[in-house]
């Protein structure tokens, strides 16, 4: 399901240059794509941010103090000897400080976190830089991250992600570890992607995800601590590249010594490198080059102008993407069908997916066929039902159905929403010519003189059987002919573990602890999932069961599902799919595996874990999940046992369930 209003995003931390400069002609379509430019050393920063505007670039990244002044800090804004330990804050405006500079804090200080004998003053001089950050109202400060060893440094950023500001703490780590970096030689392809190191200590040690997720577990949840991602020449595997896409990646940086010089003279990335590029664009990095020219190159116009021509040709979005724009990872409570009337801009949304209403008029131009012959096509009249009618979107599609494919159809609407029967009357007047029979009811309640050969729905929900489908339907195939056909035919649900780190520090700083047990359908954006999905619970309609203690069929459901983490991974939670046969052969799908393509009606839903699971490569992950079912509500329960044991989540559905 898609939100009704946008929600508002978060603005750039840096700017885009001012409009006299030249960069202001860069054209709509490349807007989005922000560009800065690292220094080393700026002996004049109101000079440095003029000269990277006439070059088109956004903004500067800069030491906060000169990296030669190694000092110890002492109060009052002086380094040791009484010396001023970096240049005045007057020196450019306040605007120009939190639109076109990044700051970088002193490298040597954060290696020197690392010597228990250092640790005390270089902690002193971290926090004087991060305290002199907030004073210039930075919209973001860069810290080098060389190790696993980053408790220390942790310590120094917890009290300064725990105060209120936008500042937002960009943590550069390297793709692949440094001393792979420095061994591998870069061709037009790109250099091999590194070989995935057999898990232990060692391949812990030197695998820099590994240093982001010893520091993310370290310090306090936030969505002000973000990663600056430098590209090295070697790159890690593409299941490695894509678990990195599920961590906050704010800024990219590239090198210099990563471009080569085409036949033409000007610098490209190798094909590899490029292909990353393409893919770190859906999330809107802020990208920064680094290092000296290339000889014979221009300064930095040739790469920006390279970045410019890579974004205007990166791959164009896709159904899904086009419609959730705006929508990724926004966390939205599933439906409430039976409890709830839906609006009708939550209508319109479902009705604008063609490749549904095209399946389903296909299934039904099925059913049709296999049901009349066509030598009894004239003088038999088949009894379609759409039950949760809506605002007619199947009913249309049936009409079509018959008429394409000449079978006479007698057509019923059943729909509990007051508001949507008004729709429903009207079209029937305006548009159906009064061949449809509305009926205002709620279909588990009602009780008609005839029975349907057909009755269709769509009552699926992100998991299949989240919003009810199984209990709406089991009501009303009580008026379903002995032989006769619904469509959808059967319902599969398909789960997998999720690395989901946004979407987790939005729960755990929620007001409520009800939301890390409640299921939320969202449109997945920076996520990683740890192994493909596997099937679970799977409904067939019409249902004959009769073992549920009231004699109908019993919907209550359980599953253990065990998955192979293809890489080490941070467990947050998991993801939830399912696959629907309409009728025959005829389906619909959000399983990534079998996805219907350019369907948008369904995102994923995503069931939390309170506390997150660190999970090595090659181990096993079980996850357990109840589907149960009272007189008045359905609710699911899940845990984990393995790697790890975690309580049972939602317990008798305290937190969250589905009214019936």
């Amino acid at each position: 399901m898609k939100p009704k209003q946008k929600v508002e995003l978060p603005v750039a931390p840096v700017a885009a240059p001012p409009a006299e400069s030249s960069g202001a002609s860069e054209s709509v379509e490349n807007s989005t794509l922000s560009v800065g430019r690292n220094f080393t050393a700026v002996p004049d920063i109101a000079e440095a941010i003029s000269n990277v505007h006439e070059a088109g670039l956004h903004f500067v990244v800069v030491p906060l103090v000169h990296p030669r002044l190694q000092r110890r800090a002492v109060s009052g804004g002086s380094a040791s000897g009484g010396r001023q330990f970096t240049r005045s804050d007057m020196v450019i405006g306040g605007h120009e400080w939190s639109r076109y500079v990044v700051g970088c804090v002193s490298d040597w200080a954060v290696a020197n976190l690392e010597v228990p004998a250092l640790a005390g003053d270089a902690s002193r001089v971290l926090a004087q830089e991060l305290s002199w950050a907030q004073h210039l109202s930075l919209s973001a400060v860069q810290i080098g991250l060389r190790s696993l060893d980053c408790a220390v440094l942790a310590g120094c950023l917890n009290p300064s992600l725990g105060q209120h500001g936008s500042t937002i703490y960009w943590i550069r780590v390297p793709m692949t570890a440094p001393v792979a970096a420095e061994n591998a030689e870069v061709s037009e392809e790109g250099a091999h992607a590194a070989a995935a190191p057999a898990p232990g200590a060692d391949s812990v040690a030197n695998d820099p995800w590994e240093w982001w997720i010893r520091l993310r577990q370290l310090c306090v949840p936030t969505l002000k601590l973000a990663i600056a991602l430098e590209l090295t020449a070697d790159l890690p595997s593409g299941d490695a590249v894509l678990r990195w896409l599920a961590e906050p990646i704010k800024a990219v940086i590239i090198s210099t010594s990563l471009f080569l010089i085409n036949a033409s003279g000007f610098p490209v990335l190798p094909k590899a490198h490029q292909a990353v590029v393409k893919r770190l664009f859906k999330y809107s990095p802020q990208f920064v080059i680094k290092g000296s020219y290339a000889k014979g190159t221009d300064g930095d116009e040739p790469y920006l102008r390279y970045l410019r021509y890579l974004h205007k040709n990166r791959p164009a979005l896709g159904p899904i993407e086009s419609f959730g724009s705006g929508y990724e990872d926004v966390l939205q409570c599933p439906l409430q069908p039976l409890m709830d009337n839906l609006d009708s801009t939550t209508y319109e949304i479902f009705e604008q997916d063609p490749i549904k209403y095209a399946r389903y008029e296909e299934a039904v131009q099925l059913a049709l066929l296999d049901r009349v012959t066509e030598d009894k096509a004239k003088q038999t009249v088949t009894i379609i039902m759409v039950v949760g009618a809506g605002r007619g979107p199947l009913v249309q599609c049936c009409l079509q159905a018959a008429v394409a494919v000449g079978r006479k159809v007698k057509m019923y609407a059943i729909e509990k929403n007051p508001n949507a029967v008004v729709t429903l009357e009207a079209r029937n007047t305006e548009q159906w010519g009064g061949r449809v029979t509305v009926v205002a009811t709620d279909m588990r309640k009602w009780r008609p003189d005839v029975q349907a050969d057909i009755m269709v729905s769509e009552l699926l929900g992100s998991f299949g059987d989240n919003e009810l489908s199984p209990e709406c339907l089991d009501g009303a195939q009580t008026f379903l002919a002995p032989n006769g056909i619904s469509i959808p035919a059967s319902s599969t649900a398909f789960l997998a573990p999720l690395s989901a780190p946004k979407l987790h520090i939005e729960l755990v700083n929620g007001r409520d602890a009800k939301q890390l047990e409640t299921p939320y359908v969202v449109l997945l954006h920076s996520s990683y999932r740890i192994a493909e999905p596997r099937p679970g619970f799977h409904f067939v309609h019409p249902n004959h069961d009769t073992s549920a203690p009231d004699g109908g069929p019993d919907n209550t459901r359980y599953g253990t599902f065990d998955f192979t983490a293809t890489q080490s991974a941070v467990m947050h939670g998991f993801a939830g799919y399912f696959e629907s046969v309409l009728y025959g052969d005829v389906m619909i799908s959000t399983n990534p595996a079998t996805h219907s393509p350019g369907m948008f009606s369904w995102f994923p839903i995503f069931f939390p874990l309170k506390k997150p699971l660190y999970v090595p490569a090659g181990t096993t992950v079980t996850i357990n999940i109840w589907r149960k079912v009272s007189s008045t509500k359905v609710w699911y329960e899940w845990a984990c046992t393995a790697p790890n044991v975690t309580s049972i989540h939602n317990v008798n559905g305290v937190s969250y369930h589905i009214g019936l």
